[in-house]
C-alpha cells in the first residue's frame, strides 16, 4: 500500500512531511552524491599526483577496457649530401588496460532518523567515511601490487640500479637500504636512477611511509634549505616539500614486509613521474531504493577501476628500513 499523495503531488512518508520535501532521505540525489565522493575521493589520495588519469571518461562499467596508443620511437639517421634517404614506417603499439576491478558501499537510513537528525548532514557525513575507505582501499590495491609488478625494470630496483652506471643500491627484502644511514643521498641516488632513464625533471614525486619521512625530516643536511629546493628548510617549517627534483609525498598504503634475517620492516618506497603509470576509476552506479526488510531507505554505490604500469623506465622501487647500520652485501 502507497502513502498518501500530498499538495505537490509526493506521497506523505510516515513522520508526516512529502517525500523530496524538507530534511528527509528523499532529498538524496545520487549524482550529487557521486559527485561529492569523487571529489572527495582525489582530495585525499595520491593517485591523482603520481598517476595519469587522461583515460578515466571512457569507463563505463566493471569489465570495460582501453586501448591505449603508445608513441612509437622515431629514428634519427646521419645526413650526407646528396644521400637516397631511408623512410621509416613508425607503428604505434597498444596497451589493454582492463577496468577490472571494483569496490562497493552499502548502508542504511532508517524513518526514524528522518524524524530525529539532519538526514542530509547524516548522508554526507556517511558519504565522506565512505570515501576515506573507499580511498584507502583503492590505494592499497594499487600502490602494493605496482610496487612488485614485474615490468619494473632491473635498471630501476634492486641492489645495482642505474641502467647505465649499476652503482645505485635501491634495495631487496633480503637485503634492504639502511635509509636512516644516509636519508638524503639516498633520495639524490634515486634522482640518478631516473637521469639515466632519460625521465624528464618536471613531476617527479617519491611516496614515503611515515617512518621514513620521520628519518628523512631528522636528517642534519636538511637544515640547508638549499638541498630542499625550498626558501626554508624543513626543520623550520616542519615539513617534507621538494628534494633534489622530487615532490615528497607521505602515505601509510605502501607494501611493507620482515626484511630477511634482520627483523626489521622494510618498505617499498615508489619514485618516478605520472608517465609510468596509468589509473582509471569511476563512480558507475549510485541509488537510493526502499529497504525491503525494513522501515527505511538503502544507500549504495559501486566504483570500478584499472591500473597499469605503462611506461617502466619512469618507475623505481626503493626497498628500505629506517634503521643504520653496515651495508648488506648480496
Amino acid at each position: 500500500m502507497g502513502y498518501p499523495i500530498g499538495t505537490t503531488g509526493q506521497p506523505y512518508n510516515p513522520a508526516g512531511t512529502e517525500i523530496g520535501i524538507g530534511a528527509d532521505a528523499m532529498d538524496y540525489i545520487p549524482t550529487l552524491y557521486a559527485g561529492k565522493l569523487l571529489v572527495k575521493f582525489y582530495e585525499t589520495s595520491v593517485l591523482g599526483d603520481i598517476a595519469n588519469t587522461d583515460y578515466e571518461g571512457m569507463i563505463r562499467d566493471q569489465g570495460d577496457t582501453v586501448i591505449i596508443r603508445t608513441l612509437p620511437t622515431i629514428n634519427v639517421s646521419a645526413h650526407t649530401k646528396g644521400m637516397v634517404l631511408s623512410d621509416q614506417i613508425p607503428e604505434s603499439a597498444s596497451v589493454t588496460l582492463n577496468i577490472d576491478q571494483g569496490f562497493y558501499w552499502s548502508f542504511r537510513t532508517d524513518d526514524p532518523d528522518m524524524v530525529q537528525t539532519d538526514i542530509n548532514s547524516l548522508v554526507n557525513d556517511w558519504t565522506s567515511e565512505a570515501s576515506y575507505e573507499l580511498r584507502n582501499k583503492v590505494e592499497i590495491e594499487v600502490l602494493q601490487n605496482i610496487a612488485t609488478d614485474v615490468g619494473i625494470l632491473a635498471g630501476n630496483s634492486g641492489k645495482t640500479a642505474g641502467v647505465n652506471s649499476s652503482s645505485v643500491d635501491l634495495g631487496t627484502l633480503a637485503f634492504p637500504v639502511h635509509f636512516g644511514n644516509a636519508p638524503t643521498d639516498t633520495v639524490l641516488d634515486c634522482g640518478l636512477v631516473l637521469d639515466e632513464q632519460n625521465v624528464p625533471d618536471q613531476g617527479r614525486w617519491f611516496l614515503m611511509p611515515p617512518a621514513l619521512i620521520n628519518v628523512l625530516k631528522k636528517d642534519n643536511t636538511l637544515q640547508d634549505a638549499s638541498k630542499m629546493g625550498d626558501a626554508t628548510s624543513v626543520i623550520r617549517n616542519g615539513m617534507v616539500g621538494v628534494i633534489d627534483r622530487f615532490t615528497i609525498y607521505k602515505t601509510q598504503n605502501l607494501l611493507s614486509a620482515t626484511a630477511g634475517d634482520i627483523a626489521e620492516t622494510a618498505h617499498y618506497c615508489m619514485f618516478g613521474t605520472k608517465h609510468a603509470i596509468t589509473f582509471a576509476s569511476q563512480l558507475v552506479k549510485t541509488k537510493t531504493v526502499d529497504n525491503p526488510t525494513g522501515f527505511g531507505m538503502l544507500h549504495r554505490g559501486l566504483q570500478v577501476f584499472g591500473y597499469k604500469l605503462v611506461k617502466p623506465e619512469a618507475l623505481g622501487v626503493l626497498v628500505a628500513t629506517t634503521e643504520t647500520g653496515a651495508t648488506n652485501d648480496s
